[in-house]
């Protein structure tokens, strides 16, 4: 996603991890010398909707020697997969590791905005674990979403570990069904969004805005 879609997003409250956007391996080095080890570098590209599934993200990067190693591969899996239309590599700061969840939502023709929340991840179109509400929503609406999954064992703490921290999944969901309204956007995912008991990590976002009508 460009940097002026992440601009928006800082906009409404959105706390994104610290990040710059990499033309060449040089700036690649200087941002994660500046957002600090260990970072996650992403290829960013609209021909590249799964970045995962080829080759297009990279992890756990502690040191120059791997970023450069990172930084290549990105962009020789990108040639392979025959993606000519390159915005950058995203260098960001890794996340908390947590419970990954999606939230999300789309602009219904008759009904207006709803907004979704789920099991996230790579797996989301696995398992399906979804619920809806229609905009705007209130704490209430959020935790009987929660309940509503055959997941929220996981998100109210199961078998010893914590769930994951209420007032950062409610403060999430209050300011995407906000943003959706207030920027006419046609559909929205937010995904994965981390959580553990102390907060939440913003992974990755996609959005359709309606005046344009283009996936950002």
């Amino acid at each position: 996603m460009p940097l002026e879609e992440f601009k928006l997003l800082e906009k409404y409250g959105f706390k994104l991890l610290p990040y710059g956007l990499a033309k060449s391996e040089a700036e690649a080095i200087a941002f994660a010398k500046k957002i600090g080890y260990p970072i996650v570098m992403k290829l960013i590209s609209s021909q590249a909707t799964h970045k995962t599934d080829i080759g297009g993200v990279k992890v756990g990067i502690k040191n120059e020697i791997t970023l450069k190693l990172a930084y290549n591969e990105i962009l020789e899996n990108a040639k392979a997969h025959k993606i000519k239309e390159i915005d950058g590599i995203l260098v960001q700061k890794m996340a908390r590791k947590g419970l990954e969840l999606i939230i999300g939502g789309k602009k219904d023709p008759q009904f207006g905005h709803m907004i979704i929340l789920g099991f996230g991840g790579i797996y989301v179109e696995v398992f399906r674990d979804v619920t809806a509400r229609l905009c705007p929503i209130t704490r209430v609406d959020i935790r009987e979403m929660v309940t509503e999954l055959k997941s929220h064992p996981l998100i109210e703490g199961a078998r010893g570990n914590k769930g994951i921290n209420m007032t950062a999944l409610e403060q999430m969901m209050l300011r995407t069904c906000k943003f959706m309204e207030k920027e006419n956007v046609l559909e929205l995912d937010l995904n994965p969004v981390v959580f553990d008991d102390s907060g939440c990590d913003l992974i990755d976002v996609r959005f359709t805005k309606v005046e344009t009508g283009k996936l950002k």
